[in-house]
């Protein structure tokens, strides 16, 4: 029944995907509200009934967004006495950049696959759960429970306005999560990031007179040499979990200087630490901050400011979170033909604020083998149709299984 329900609907799943590409909601700048407007419209027309939760603009601003809406949708089988799941994906997307061969908002269809930014991470999850949650309603199983869509639209810059929003007031009370996917593996743990910025400020002088002035750039050179000796201590520690790897250290921006005849007077620079599940966040920023602090030279009118711009804690498996694992792998291998197995993800996703709030998580959805075949967050993103049925299919099954009486 849920794979006939499937196939009924695919047209309407491929142009809702299409139409979820075709409007823009590049975070940065984060004006994602039209986006949430247009995606509401288009989940009533498919019967759905859908909440909408516009965030406070001072607090959007304050985590360097314009406008965002979160979304809800609730459906209950039988009695409602069995389990709640959510399905939570982002609608937000990075900005499109260099190097496409088609139009990044064109959704255009090309030997199998939907191009268009968004269309593997996470607007396909959009259809991917929307329509699983179709199907659902017409299995021929005695159901009892819940399901939530939760569709929101802050997953580039933290998700701290999208789930962790919508949990901190209450607007879901779920037992499960499943969260956007990148790839068939049912994917249990993943890093974590804090995102830190160091400014270092020194004295403006002439370069004819460098003596006279304080420089930044002088200063700055053996704090750099120090997080790079650490990113070579960081490769001996590896996390216990499948996949994870080593924590991560980057410098991934660097600014400063007033003109090339005169000592920079400010260098900044941010940092990319990544922090496997064993690590705590507050720890590995108050290590990182110390090795700052060490490495300054001691010289006169020298200052260094460390500042916390994102700390996303790792996920790590929740007891409960196998319950999850079982529902997806069964479906997963009559659909594929193969086993998939649980593993980590050595980058951060919205999935820890569910497991945060003490909900176990997995992340499942549309993808292939792996997210760089996919091409997500990099030119010509694209999704293979077939995969997105495939995703479709396995999260209906797994929804069954799981709300089964």
């Amino acid at each position: 029944m849920i794979r006939d329900a499937i196939a009924a609907n695919w047209e309407r799943e491929v142009a809702f995907l299409k139409a979820m590409i075709r409007i823009p909601s590049d975070n940065p700048p984060g004006n994602c509200a039209p986006h949430a407007e247009a995606a509401a419209a288009e989940l009533e027309a498919l019967g759905f009934t859908v909440e909408q939760y516009p965030v406070p603009e001072p607090y959007v601003r304050q985590n360097g967004m314009k406008s965002v809406t979160n979304l809800i949708v609730r459906k209950t089988f039988g009695s409602g006495e069995g389990p709640v799941i959510a399905l939570n994906a982002h609608g937000d997307v990075v900005p499109p950049g260099r190097g496409w061969t088609t139009d990044p908002y064109g959704a255009e269809e090309r030997n199998g696959a939907l191009y268009g930014r968004g269309a593997a991470v996470s607007k396909s999850d959009f259809a991917t759960y929307a329509f699983a949650l179709l199907a659902l309603e017409q299995s021929d199983k005695r159901l009892s429970g819940g399901v939530e869509l939760h569709l929101t639209y802050d997953e580039e810059t933290g998700g701290f306005v999208g789930p962790q929003w919508l949990l901190a007031h209450d607007l879901s009370k779920a037992d499960y999560a499943i969260s956007a996917g990148f790839s068939y593996a049912i994917t249990t743990a993943h890093n974590g990031a804090l995102h830190l910025e160091v400014v270092v400020r020194g004295r403006q002088a002439h370069a004819a007179i460098p003596s006279s002035g304080v420089d930044a750039l002088e200063a700055a050179t053996p704090i750099l040499t120090a997080i790079y000796a650490e990113r070579r201590r960081l490769a001996e520690r590896i996390s216990t979990e499948r996949g994870i790897g080593s924590p991560q250290i980057t410098v991934g921006m660097i600014e400063g200087g007033i003109n090339t005849t005169v000592v920079p007077d400010r260098i900044a620079f941010r940092i990319d630490r990544r922090l496997i599940p064993e690590e705590q966040g507050e720890a590995v920023e108050a290590e990182l901050v110390k090795l700052i602090e060490a490495a300054t030279p001691a010289t006169e009118g020298v200052e260094v400011e460390c500042r916390r711009i994102m700390l996303a804690e790792p996920l790590r498996p929740l007891p409960g979170v196998e319950r999850l694992v079982e529902a997806v792998q069964g479906p997963a291998k009559s659909v594929l033909g193969f086993a998939i197995e649980p593993t980590g993800a050595p980058l951060y996703t919205d999935a820890r604020h569910y497991s945060a709030a003490g909900i176990p998580t997995i992340l499942y959805g549309a993808g292939p083998r792996s997210i760089l075949e996919a091409n997500a967050n990099s030119a010509d993103e694209h999704i293979q149709l077939s995969d997105l049925r495939a995703a479709t299919e396995i999260v209906a099954l797994a929804l069954e299984d799981l709300l089964s009486a």
